[in-house]
């Protein structure tokens, strides 16, 4: 069953619906978050998104007291503690209310990930976002599902680091609320992911066991080949990492596309939507107009001369295919000619006695 999204129809097969997840890039500023959003927009994307979490919303006190950073590149860091990134990274309401403005006016559609119903309230009801992002972390955060999938608005799940029994049941919690308006996304949680552990194929599994629903994939790899090989296989909406600088300080900008690379995935995925077509046998006007040309017909193999009856060694078949074609060799084979065919020339109907 398509979702729609701000008027954009999200399927399987369907043009895919490219997110910008810009996430915690613009690293608490907004300023940079308004860049983010631009250069989104000019690559190409038909979304940007961010994550509304505060200080309060993900860890715990403990997790602060541990000062244990998920990133293998900021542990155990002395400069700061994880308490204080993560309130430096987060944005305000007033700075999202803004970051919607802006999107609005760029003409591209602005979301969020929501960790707590607070966010959930203010992005849904306050902005107006036209879908809600549902982290990995919470697939299995069953009360939470509840109150998102209870605002009877397009919801995006992410399945990082779950199992399909998991998967399944958070889905069943959102039907339960009477929320179908859903996009399931294959998520592998690793930053990058080898390519061996992305499984793609598991696009191809999540279709069959739950038909009824649009199909995407949130991508932590490097580089454009595997969104585009996503693409290929159908997915309905992709989600890719954005960053203006691979090498600014940050959590995810290493792992992020670029312009360059996310205006690729851009023009890469309506090149491949384009391409994949129908799965009917379906014939250009072209590919009409060049029959005449590249097939070939039936042509005398040497001399013939009025009055021969025909043997297969007398006819061979060379373009052009605008005489009788070899599909209809045993129509032609033991007729006699009605009159000298030269060479190379094709036979038609009317020589045939």
């Amino acid at each position: 069953m398509p979702v729609e999204i701000n008027g954009r129809v999200i399927d399987n097969f369907g043009q895919p619906y490219l997110i910008s997840e810009i996430g915690a890039n613009h690293n608490g500023d907004l300023e940079l978050a308004k860049k983010l959003v631009q250069a989104s927009a000019e690559a190409g994307a038909h979304c940007v998104k961010f994550q509304s979490w505060t200080k309060e919303s993900i860890f715990s006190a403990q997790v602060y007291r541990d000062n244990y950073f998920l990133g293998d590149d900021y542990r155990q860091r002395q400069d700061y503690s994880l308490e204080q990134i993560v309130e430096e990274f987060s944005l305000g309401r007033d700075e999202l209310a803004e970051l919607k403005r802006y999107c609005d006016q760029l003409g591209v559609d602005f979301s969020s990930s929501v960790f707590s119903p607070r966010e959930t309230d203010f992005l849904v009801c306050e902005l107006g976002a036209p879908f809600v992002k549902i982290a990995s972390m919470d697939i299995t955060n069953l009360p939470f599902l509840a109150y998102v999938a209870d605002q009877m608005v397009p919801l995006v799940l992410s399945t990082g680091l779950s199992t399909l029994d998991e998967v399944v049941r958070a889905v069943q919690v959102i039907e339960s609320r009477g929320n179908r308006q859903l996009v399931i996304l294959h998520c592998v949680s690793h930053y990058p992911p080898q390519d061996h552990n992305v499984h793609l194929n598991n696009l191809d599994m999540l279709r069959a066991v739950f038909p009824d629903y649009p199909i995407g994939f949130s991508d932590h790899s490097l580089g454009t080949a595997i969104p585009l090989a996503a693409a290929a296989k159908g997915a309905a909406m992709l989600e890719k990492h954005f960053t203006l600088d691979k090498e600014m300080f940050g959590w995810d900008h290493q792992v992020s596309a670029d312009r360059r690379e996310l205006a690729e995935i851009a023009e890469g995925i309506g090149r491949i939507h384009a391409a994949l077509g129908s799965t009917r046998r379906v014939l250009s006007d072209q590919d009409y107009q060049r029959r005449p040309a590249y097939r070939r017909s039936v042509v005398a193999a040497a001399d013939l001369a009025r009055g021969q009856r025909l043997t297969r060694e007398m006819v061979d078949f060379k373009r052009p295919g605008t005489g009788i074609g070899p599909d209809a060799l045993d129509l032609v084979l033991d007729r006699r000619l009605k009159k000298d065919i030269a060479a190379d020339e094709l036979i038609h109907w009317e020589d045939l006695s």
